[in-house]
């Protein structure tokens, strides 16, 4: 099997498991919920024999869901599902900002580096506002879940978010570009 076939069906079927449980269940979170969490946890384990690696990303991903899910099934209150888009984003942005400016260190190039080769001021720029795009994300989905039904909250995390990012990560391609070695 295809390794980049393999890695978007590890990252995105979870995702897909839960959106069919979701909507066959009449929009049922608990119902979702707990396929969700052993569907990540089995793609991580797929991508650890695949890869001999344990990927840190999903991992830290799949942590994340197990415990903000496994809070939404424990006090049977949403809450805790709504607002992990929102607290992941703001410490991937805390983490950009703060490595860069109290410790001068670029996390984004430690992730990016064997993807592309940037000159330091374009690997500042980047990390910048990738950690500017992830507060955005922060607090839109803060507009959303605070003010939408939650089925619309639901679509907007695959049919908004992931749009979103896409056109983000594009219209970062004339800076690599521009600052590329």
């Amino acid at each position: 099997m295809n390794k980049s076939f393999l890695k978007f069906v590890t990252d995105f079927g979870p995702l897909l498991i839960f959106f069919t449980i979701y909507y066959k269940t009449g929009n049922n979170l608990s119902a979702a919920i707990p396929p969700l969490i052993i569907s990540t946890i089995i793609a991580i384990a797929i991508m650890y024999f695949v890869e001999k690696k344990i990927p840190f990303v999903p991992l830290i991903g799949g942590v994340i869901i197990t415990l903000f899910g496994g809070l939404t099934l424990y006090f049977d209150n949403p809450i805790f599902i709504y607002m992990k888009p929102t607290i992941v984003n703001i410490i991937f942005a805390g983490i950009l900002i703060a490595s860069k400016v109290f410790f001068q260190k670029n996390f984004l190039k430690f992730f990016l580096k064997t993807a592309f080769q940037l000159q330091e001021i374009g690997w500042d720029k980047l990390n910048f506002r990738w950690a500017y795009f992830f507060i955005f994300l922060a607090i839109l989905n803060e507009i959303v879940w605070r003010t939408q039904p939650e089925a619309t909250w639901v679509n907007f995390k695959v049919w908004g978010i992931l749009p979103i990012t896409f056109i983000f990560t594009a219209s970062q391609v004339p800076l690599i570009k521009k600052y590329k070695l």
